[in-house]
């Protein structure tokens, strides 16, 4: 029975191996391009598409939106008049990263970047976020 078990482990552990490194093999096809990998599997988002209201991010603050098309977002307002966004999408591997109280931070292996320019703070991610141009129209923030 031990032997069974041994070989049931083992199978299960090849597989989840194999499913990672599918998986990472992915992720890492995605980072190609210096960590631009949203501008390469998707069309910019078009002009005028309204990302948040300014009374959706207070001024120091940023906050995480997702598009009508699925895409997540980071839109940063680091002045009354001065805004910024970026892909949500980690330049490590992949992962969603958060909007913190001072940072935007990847859950996943706690790469730490600025929220209002996108530069990285801390590793492992060596690429900033992508950034999406924006820009302010009424009480809106709007792709650029």
């Amino acid at each position: 029975m031990t032997g069974h078990a041994h070989s049931r482990r083992t199978v299960l552990a090849t597989g989840a191996a194999v499913a990672g490194a599918a998986l990472g093999a992915g992720a890492l096809a995605g980072c190609a391009g210096g960590g631009q990998q949203g501008d390469d599997q998707q069309p910019p988002l078009p002009r005028g598409t309204r990302l948040a209201s300014l009374d959706e991010v207070p001024v120091g603050s940023a906050t995480s939106v997702t598009t009508s098309d699925g895409r997540e977002v980071i839109v940063s307002r680091r002045a009354e008049d001065e805004v910024a966004a970026f892909s949500a999408v980690c330049t490590h591997q992949g992962c969603a990263v958060v909007a913190e109280e001072s940072q935007l931070r990847c859950p996943c292996h706690n790469s730490t970047f600025d929220p209002f320019t996108g530069a990285v703070r801390g590793g492992p991610a060596d690429a900033p976020l992508p950034a999406v141009e924006v820009t302010i129209e009424g009480n809106g923030i709007v792709t650029a």
